[in-house]
């Protein structure tokens, strides 16, 4: 009995990390979607396209997901209108949220994430109410495996990185967001495709709370990532690497 259950338990799991991915699937293809429908449907000439397609390979999404969002993009089988709107959550303890989505009903998103917020100790706030305590930065990630970080570091302050990072395995280089588009591409020409890239808020004043507090909060952004529309949820939580696995 206890071999059927730990089996079952395996089981369990397993479908709930299977759905998990599909859902993280389905944002990546959406961004594809919407990325190729608003500008150029060449990766090349499209930096938002590029960016959407290099972090679906970055999630491992297969090439056949990839190539079918991209087909969508450039057919007229697909009239679906898709808004960018950017909320904006506070919680008690001084954190605050950044949530960026992709909605086809503006009215819908905004009840659920209100209603995830009230249910779990925050609010949603009005523009400007969370953002604030962020920049907006460009962000790019490397395997630091991969290529020297010496001369990484010294390619990217050279052309004026705002900072440069290593993160377990990785390494960051981070930029002005009207800068990004160019030095992500100086940065491929050099050290050939990153692992990720993308425009990120990147909180001022990291919060470091305690880890009841953390795993509040770590939960409702698990909640508000769960929403459909939810493409990227920010705090200004500096949460435990161990809680974030």
């Amino acid at each position: 009995m206890a071999g059927h259950s730990q089996f079952k338990n395996i089981m369990h799991r397993k479908g709930a990390q299977d759905a998990k991915r599909a859902k993280l699937f389905a944002k990546l293809a959406r961004e594809i979607t919407v990325a190729g429908k608003t500008g150029m449907p060449d990766p090349k000439q499209n930096p938002r396209l590029r960016n959407a397609i290099i972090n679906a390979r970055h999630e491992n999404m297969p090439n056949d997901k990839i190539n079918k969002a991209l087909q969508k993009a450039n057919s007229n089988e697909d009239s679906t209108q898709y808004d960018e709107i950017r909320y904006e959550g506070v919680a008690s303890n001084g954190v605050f949220f950044i949530i960026e989505t992709l909605t086809d009903n503006k009215n819908r998103t905004a009840s659920e994430i209100r209603t995830i917020l009230n249910k779990n100790g925050g609010m949603l706030g009005e523009t400007g109410s969370a953002s604030f305590n962020f920049d907006k930065i460009g962000s790019i990630k490397y395997n630091s495996k991969n290529i020297s970080k010496d001369k990484f570091f010294d390619f990217s302050i050279d052309k004026n990185a705002l900072d440069v990072v290593e993160e377990n395995t990785y390494i960051i280089s981070t930029c002005l967001p009207e800068n990004f588009g160019k030095f992500r591409d100086e940065l491929e020409i050099e050290f050939g495709d990153p692992e990720k890239s993308e425009l990120i808020w990147q909180a001022k004043n990291p919060l470091q709370l305690n880890p009841d507090i953390e795993k509040k909060i770590l939960s409702l952004i698990e909640l508000l990532e769960e929403n459909d529309d939810v493409q990227s949820v920010y705090s200004n939580v500096n949460l435990n690497a161990s809680m974030k696995e």
